[in-house]
């Protein structure tokens, strides 16, 4: 493995690892998904310009797109509750209580 290709697998896995233990806020779960895609883009985005092939280079802008949506996404729900509950807290939101 390459350090390059180590550098984005442990920036990955650090967001993976912020999103599985530190989910107190809704806001820091979606800080941990976008460093998580920002690692995939980068890393897509590398990949494609070692193979010089044109047919992988829309792979990493679709991924970009999507992720755009995501974070849009992401954030409208955080409004949403943020205005709703009155906190970002996951811990007062309830499925059960809709």
């Amino acid at each position: 493995m390459t350090p390059i290709q180590f550098t984005f697998s442990s920036g990955f896995m650090l967001g993976l690892a912020g999103l599985a233990f530190h989910r107190t806020h809704l806001l820091s779960a979606l800080l941990c998904l976008e460093g998580m895609m920002l690692s995939l883009f980068i890393a897509l985005s590398l990949w494609t310009m070692q193979l010089t092939a044109t047919n992988f280079s829309v792979s990493p802008m679709l991924l970009l797109a999507f992720s755009a949506c995501e974070a849009s996404t992401g954030l409208a729900l955080l409004v949403a509750t943020a205005r709703t509950h009155g906190t970002d807290r996951l811990q007062s939101l309830n499925l059960l209580q809709c």
